[in-house]
């Protein structure tokens, strides 16, 4: 079994450090945010975020960085988006070098276009990190309901290091190779998500969400491989498979904005109803970026932005999706 500390307790963070307690491994988990280190310590439980699921009484709950960073075998860094950065920063000093490190977080840094994964080598220099993706709620993970995901990692000494650690008879680890595929699919998909419940929110119904999930793996997609991305990836569990979830969920706080929004609150007004990191309203100037950086058109995503910080009618967005110019579904399948 091995020592695992876990650098954020949110949702997701506190659900994977539950796993892997109950499967043996010996757990930190940190939080930078007293009343929640508070709560854990008291209760055992998240009662915000995942109430009636009870930590086990071997999971360690800690404010301390230097504490969450010194003496195990694997770091992971559950934090929100935008807390990254300056969570990496903070830790740096604690993190001796070589540690294998974990992300399991999703989202583009907005204002520098850079993966989670980057930022985090940055700030982390000479450490082996990796990251951990795929269709899984934290709400389902914590109850033991069956999920699967996918590691990516630089070698693939660390890719089984990961899976080994994470993979049980509830939980099951694929390996690969393609980090920033896998990066940009977890990322890119809240984005979409937000539009799948927009769609939701205004009443339309399953072509159009249908539609939506197809046209915007095919933008994620495209973006990706435009930045070193396979298309296998896109077609497997951290891009065709998180999309599915996060567009359909009632778990998933970006569709649950959408849907508000669709039903005419404003981004603010939907992200405090919600009241968690919308990571979708981070990354979708983020994705537009990348998208006109890189030359891939992304209508959808570029209409959310519409949406979201343009003040553009949702009913006005959909219209301009479906008034553009005719083209081909796959330009390169074509007649003879």
């Amino acid at each position: 079994m091995s020592k695992v500390s876990f650098l954020g307790a949110g949702s997701w963070g506190t659900a994977l450090a539950i796993m892997l307690a109950n499967h043996g491994h010996e757990v930190t988990l940190w939080s930078a945010v007293k009343s929640e280190v508070d709560m854990l310590s008291t209760y055992r439980e998240h009662k915000d975020r995942l109430p009636g699921v009870k930590l086990p009484d071997s999971v360690v709950i800690t404010s301390n960085l230097e504490e969450a960073c010194t003496g195990y075998d694997l770091i992971v860094f559950s934090v929100a988006s935008p807390y990254v950065r300056a969570t990496a920063h903070d830790a740096a000093k604690f993190i001796p070098k070589g540690q294998k490190i974990v992300n399991v977080g999703k989202g583009i840094e907005d204002n520098s276009l850079k993966t989670l994964r980057t930022i985090l080598c940055e700030e982390l220099p000479d450490r082996d990190i990796c990251v951990l993706s795929g269709p899984s709620h934290a709400e389902e993970v914590s109850v033991g309901i069956p999920t699967t995901v996918v590691v990516g990692a630089t070698s693939k000494e660390t890719a089984v290091f990961i899976q080994e650690i994470f993979m049980n008879d509830r939980f099951r680890v694929y390996t690969s190779s393609d980090i920033i595929g896998i990066e940009l699919g977890g990322a890119i998909k809240n984005v979409i998500a937000l539009a799948a419940g927009v769609c939701d929110g205004l009443g339309l119904g399953d072509n159009t969400k249908a539609a939506l999930i197809t046209r915007g793996i095919t933008e994620i997609s495209r973006l990706g491989v435009a930045m070193g991305g396979r298309m296998e990836t896109f077609c497997g569990l951290s891009g065709i498979g998180d999309l599915i979830v996060t567009c359909t969920s009632n778990h998933s706080r970006n569709h649950n904005a959408g849907v508000l929004i669709g039903q005419g609150k404003t981004m603010d007004e939907a992200m405090k109803e919600v009241n968690q990191v919308v990571e979708g309203v981070y990354s979708a100037k983020a994705a537009y970026g990348l998208a006109k950086k890189y030359n891939v058109s992304m209508p959808i995503v570029e209409q959310i932005n519409e949406v979201l910080f343009n003040n553009v009618p949702a009913t006005e967005a959909i219209k301009t999706l479906f008034s553009r110019e005719k083209c081909h579904e796959y330009p390169d399948v074509g007649w003879e």
